[in-house]
């Protein structure tokens, strides 16, 4: 909605949030064997290469794109962005050598940490990730304003009457709520964020307000 050249028939008005089920939060990693053991290395890389040390997305204007926005914001540095299409593709680039740090979220490789294949620098959220207890956050390493997550919930058009989606909130709380939910969702690395009402609405809110500035500030790139 925020890039004009797509030409959404939609804007973020157009929907009422009911419930959030999952927070995946933003994940910085790179190849396990890299010279960047931490995220200061990485920084003090990028500060004295700039526009050299290649960072990759899943996609322009991806939750990924503007996490890496909003590190260069933080750290005064400048990154070479490499966008792909999605995980596979950036999980191909970094591991085959061709790229130098993902921008993903924990969900998509917390079981590659594990072996060895790629190593962790920073979970982009205010607390780390019960998947992934050993990588410091944004905000432990000193980028406090570095907070980035893909969260997944569900929305009804504008003017759905409140009897319906109350309707709907309650279904899906039991379902996120459930012992098969919690099993499941863990087994893929998902951390689940039940919200609703006036914090699912505010969150909405303040997530469109940080896109919008990163956004605007990724289409001048352009």
């Amino acid at each position: 909605t925020l890039d004009p050249e797509r030409k959404a028939a939609f804007t973020i008005d157009s929907f009422i949030p009911i419930v959030n089920q999952v927070l995946d939060p933003g994940f910085i990693w790179v190849k396990g064997d890299s010279p960047y053991k931490t995220l200061a290395d990485l920084v003090d890389a990028a500060k004295k290469n700039p526009g050299k040390i290649s960072a990759c997305t899943t996609g322009i204007l991806s939750d990924d794109h503007l996490a890496i926005l909003m590190l260069q914001e933080a750290a005064k540095c400048e990154f070479r962005l490499v966008h792909f299409d999605g995980g596979a593709q950036q999980l191909t680039g970094v591991l085959g050598g061709h790229v130098d740090v993902a921008f993903d979220n924990v969900g998509s490789v917390f079981k590659r940490v594990g072996t060895g294949e790629i190593r962790g620098l920073a979970v982009t959220d205010n607390e780390r990730s019960k998947f992934l207890p050993q990588i410091p956050t944004t905000k432990e390493l000193g980028f406090a304003t570095v907070i980035s997550n893909s969260t997944r919930g569900v929305g009804a058009p504008k003017g759905t009457p409140a009897e319906i989606c109350k309707v709907v909130e309650t279904a899906f709380l039991k379902a996120i709520n459930s012992p098969e939910m919690k099993e499941k969702m863990d087994a893929v690395g998902l951390a689940l964020k039940p919200m609703v009402g006036a914090e699912y609405a505010k969150y909405y809110a303040d997530l469109q307000a940080q896109a919008k500035k990163y956004t605007e500030w990724a289409l001048k790139m352009r």
